[in-house]
C-alpha cells in the first residue's frame, strides 16, 4: 500500500533543510514527506517572513544533489529550473493556535488521505514521531483508517 520516499532521498532533503536553517534560521513545527509533494509548517524568527528564499534554498541545495536524469520542458531549461519542484508553493498565515493545531493535524494525516498508509503511525518520514515522542499526540491518533471515508480537506 505504501510507497514511502527512500532513506538516500530522504537524507539528501533532510541536508538541504539543515543548511538552509543554518544560514536562514526557522523552525520546522511539522513535516511530511510523501512521495509526490510534501507539507511543512515553519515558524519563522520575528519579523522575518521571507519563506521565499527559504523555500528557494531548500530546492537548490536538494537538486544540486541529484543526478540531471528527468525529464525538462523547454521552458524549464531555458530558467535553469529542475523538473523535480513545482514552481510554486502555497503558504498560509496562521491565525491563532487552533489554526495552527489544524495545519499541524493536516500535514501529519495526509499519508492517511492520499491512501498511502491506514495509520498515521505506519508512515515514517513525518514529524508526526517526534510529536508522540514530545507528548503531542498519543502513538494511535487518528487510528486505522482502512474503512474511513471522511474528505480531509484537500482540495483537487
Amino acid at each position: 500500500m505504501s510507497k514511502q520516499p527512500g532513506p538516500a532521498l530522504i537524507e539528501v532533503l533532510r541536508r538541504a533543510f539543515r543548511e538552509t536553517h543554518q544560514r536562514h534560521p526557522f523552525t520546522i513545527d511539522a513535516i511530511l514527506v510523501l512521495p509526490d509533494h510534501l507539507h511543512t509548517v515553519w515558524t519563522l524568527p520575528e519579523g522575518d517572513a521571507d519563506f521565499a528564499m527559504r523555500w528557494q534554498s531548500i530546492k537548490s541545495t536538494f537538486s544540486r544533489a541529484l543526478a540531471r536524469n528527468e525529464r525538462i520542458s523547454p521552458s524549464r531549461s531555458a530558467k535553469g529550473e529542475r523538473g523535480i519542484w513545482q514552481r510554486r508553493y502555497w503558504e498560509h498565515t496562521i491565525r491563532d493556535d487552533d489554526d495552527f493545531a489544524r495545519h499541524v493535524d493536516y500535514v501529519h494525516i495526509n499519508p492517511v488521505k492520499h491512501g498511502l498508509v491506514n495509520r498515521v503511525r505506519d508512515w515514517a518520514p513525518s514529524s508526526f514521531h517526534r510529536h508522540v515522542e514530545l507528548g503531542n499526540y498519543p502513538v494511535d491518533w487518528a487510528g486505522d483508517q482502512s474503512d474511513d471515508s471522511r474528505d480531509y480537506g484537500e482540495r483537487g
